[in-house]
């Protein structure tokens, strides 16, 4: 039991668009989503915000990014930015 490593269980992720920068280490990332609904038989597009740290202040408007789940850093803040996808077109 010793020899036995305790497994952290991975941490949640999720990959969206920073929609504002305008904060001091703290970006805002859109989350999409889309469903089927089970009534109608459409497709449906819903988009979820999420509050982020960014340390280094590199995410800018437009940069896709995977975010993960953290401890509260602050009121709304519960994600980490974990890595930079894709830069987006500069302003």
């Amino acid at each position: 039991m010793a020899e036995e490593q305790q497994i952290r269980a991975s941490r949640q992720l999720k990959i969206g668009k920073v929609v504002s920068a305008k904060m001091d280490k703290t970006v805002v990332v859109a989350v999409s989503n889309s469903f089927m609904d089970p009534l109608y038989k459409r497709h449906v597009k819903r988009t979820s915000k999420f509050y982020a740290h960014d340390e280094e202040n590199q995410c800018r408007e437009g940069d896709r990014v995977e975010i993960a789940a953290s401890r509260p850093r602050s009121v709304l803040k519960r994600w980490r930015v974990r890595k930079v996808l894709r830069r987006g077109l500069g302003d």
